[in-house]
């Protein structure tokens, strides 16, 4: 093959590549449903057929200048093909064939025109071909039963085609050839030259371009039949002639392909997931299963509903609160029940109101929203008298003495800071932490340690 060879072999690899790549990209992930292990993959196939020396396309072929002056001379054509389908759009084919095309050309066989080897007519033996083939499903049909039975697909592929063209002075291919090189291929070979070579074929890259329908015989058998246009690179496929261009032929073939695997998994050539889509929706049993899911999904929302049902406001759900109809804004513990804070000292009775002490969470020095009413009172009495307030900071007994020092400290800074921001001035307001001293409550159960958990208001 020459430089022009390799190119166009190099183009036509780069087409096949690119078409193939994305559905093969496409199809490392699952495309079809539950993905390619769920179907039959591989096939091959057996076919024969026929060649002739011209193509749908039209064109001209090196043995004569139209292609009108061919007369269609019937070849055999056969071989077998391997098949790895990645999607239900598109697979890998390996195809192999061998046989022979035939033409004759009534316009030399005139005295008005002829040849250096008076030679009328070829036939180019195909000792094989074999071409690598991107085949992409064009659609699919059912019938009665929704089961898909007809596939229609184009392939495009490349190959290399071993052939020895032998010329003839007669349309019977018989009789002694005018031209035959069989044993002598090898080297280049140029216009009316011999080739020094000792091989029986030359080789040719060749592009072949096909449609073809697929019948459905069985869940394993396949009736394949079609049509490729073969494109060589070169202008010697049958022999010598009066131009210089690229031999092209047909083959029409019908044969049968078998697919591999278990007969218990659909073939991925035939699927069509819109068809299984609405199969499997019109069955009976999938919407018997999709109805009582909705019955699950609608029993459990009711008992996710039951769950967080909070009657009383309380922050504590119906099923875990044992205080129910608790007041609103009542501070609560865990299990919804008020907790109960100390007496007010008797002597701070003359100096003001009573605040109840500020409440926090555990190992947290964020002020509760329900805390806000109680320190919007206070800041009104302090801003209302130019009043002074002292802030004691408290923590249960969990953690180092050291971190709940500092963890009563921030809770005391809180609360001077919500009142620093609603008006009162900062001088005002004292602000100490003492850890876990003074405990109101024992810090042997949750309860006490929640009440603990506390900045008690001193006026």
């Amino acid at each position: 093959m020459n430089y022009s060879t390799i190119k166009k072999t190099a183009v036509a690899a780069s087409l096949v590549a690119a078409l193939g790549y994305a559905d093969v990209a496409q199809a490392q992930t699952p495309t079809v449903f539950g993905g390619r292990s769920q179907y039959r993959t591989w096939s091959i196939g057996l076919q024969g057929g026929i060649t002739t020396p011209n193509v749908l396309v039209g064109g001209t072929n090196n043995f004569g200048q139209k292609v009108g002056y061919f007369q269609n001379k019937v070849g055999e054509y056969y071989g077998l093909t391997v098949r790895k389908q990645f999607s239900h759009l598109f697979g890998l084919e390996l195809e192999g064939n061998r046989g022979s095309i035939k033409t004759y050309n009534h316009e030399l066989a005139t005295p008005r025109a002829e040849t250096a080897n008076g030679a009328i007519a070829a036939k180019t033996d195909v000792n094989w071909a074999a071409s690598l083939n991107g085949v992409f499903q064009l659609g699919t049909i059912d019938f009665l039963r929704r089961e898909n039975a007809v596939n229609f697909y184009a392939k495009v592929g490349l190959g290399v085609l071993a052939n020895n063209p032998v010329q003839y002075n007669n349309e019977d291919f018989n009789g002694t050839p005018v031209y035959n090189n069989e044993g002598k291929w090898g080297s280049e070979v140029f216009g009316d030259r011999e080739p020094t070579g000792d091989r029986d074929n030359k080789l040719a890259a060749y592009v072949p371009v096909g449609v073809g329908v697929k019948f459905k015989l069985s869940e394993v058998v396949a009736l394949n039949l079609g049509y490729t246009m073969n494109f060589t690179d070169d202008n010697l496929l049958y022999g010598p002639g009066r131009s210089d261009v690229k031999g092209k032929f047909s083959n029409v073939y019908g044969g049968l392909e078998f697919t591999l695997g278990s007969r218990d998994k659909e073939n991925l050539t035939f699927a069509n997931p819109v068809a299984t889509l609405y199969d499997e929706l019109k069955d009976p049993s999938l919407r018997n299963e999709v109805e009582a899911l909705k019955q699950r999904v609608s029993s459990l929302e009711g008992t996710v509903d039951q769950l967080g049902k909070d009657s009383d406001g309380d922050g504590v759900s119906d099923k875990f609160d044992k205080c129910p109809n608790t007041p609103a804004g009542t501070v609560v513990d865990g299990s919804g029940c008020p907790i109960k804070f100390p007496e007010a000292p008797k002597q701070q009775a003359t100096t003001g109101a009573y605040f109840a002490p500020i409440a926090f969470e555990f190992d947290s020095s964020v002020l509760k929203t329900e805390s806000y009413s109680t320190l919007d009172k206070l800041a009104k009495e302090l801003r209302d008298s130019n009043g002074s307030v002292t802030l004691d900071g408290y923590a249960s007994a969990e953690g180092t003495e050291e971190y709940n020092n500092n963890l009563s400290k921030d809770r005391a800074n809180a609360v001077k800071q919500y009142l620093v921001n609603a008006g009162v001035a900062a001088s005002s307001i004292n602000a100490n932490g003492y850890g876990e001293a003074n405990p109101i409550a024992s810090n042997a159960t949750e309860e006490g340690r929640v009440q603990n958990r506390r900045v008690e208001i001193k006026k």
